[in-house]
C-alpha cells in the first residue's frame, strides 16, 4: 500500500499501472527503468476541489557504488537519477518515491476561482463599463 501517496490524494479509488525493468547500462552499471501510468485525484490548492491529474512517469535509475564514482558530467545529466548499489530494494517504496517526486508542488486547475468567490460574468467586466462610458461623450 502506498500510504505516503494516500496523504496527498482526495480519493483513493482508481488504479496505477507500473512496470519496472532492469538492465545493464552503457557504463556497465545496473539500471532500472520505472514506468507508472494512471490518473490521480489531487486537491487543487486554489479552489480546494478535486483535480484529476494524469500521471505518465518514466524514470531511469542507475545504481552506483558511491557518490565518488560519479563524474561532474554524470551529476549534471538530467536524463537519469542515481541510487546507491544495495543487495535488497524496496520496489514499492521506490515506485512511491518516484510518483511523489513527479507530482506538482502546488496542484491547480487551469481555470478556477477561490472558495466562496463568484466567477464574474463578461457583462460585469470593468472594460465593458469603461467602453460604455466612452460612448456617452
Amino acid at each position: 500500500m502506498l500510504t505516503r501517496l494516500l496523504d496527498v490524494l482526495t480519493d483513493s479509488t482508481g488504479s496505477l499501472l507500473y512496470r519496472v525493468a532492469g538492465r545493464i547500462g552503457q557504463r556497465n552499471r545496473p539500471e532500472l527503468l520505472v514506468e507508472v501510468d494512471g490518473v490521480l485525484s489531487l486537491r487543487c490548492q486554489r479552489c480546494l476541489e478535486a483535480l484529476e491529474y494524469p500521471l505518465e512517469l518514466r524514470s531511469l535509475l542507475e545504481f552506483v557504488d558511491s557518490d565518488g564514482d560519479l563524474t561532474q558530467e554524470e551529476l549534471e545529466d538530467d536524463s537519469r537519477d542515481f541510487l546507491p548499489l544495495q543487495k535488497e530494494l524496496d520496489v514499492a517504496g521506490l515506485i512511491e518515491d518516484e510518483i511523489l517526486l513527479a507530482l506538482p508542488i502546488v496542484p491547480r486547475h487551469a481555470d478556477c476561482v477561490l472558495p466562496g468567490a463568484v466567477r464574474e460574468e463578461a457583462a460585469s467586466s470593468p472594460f465593458l463599463v469603461l467602453a460604455g462610458l466612452k460612448g456617452r461623450h
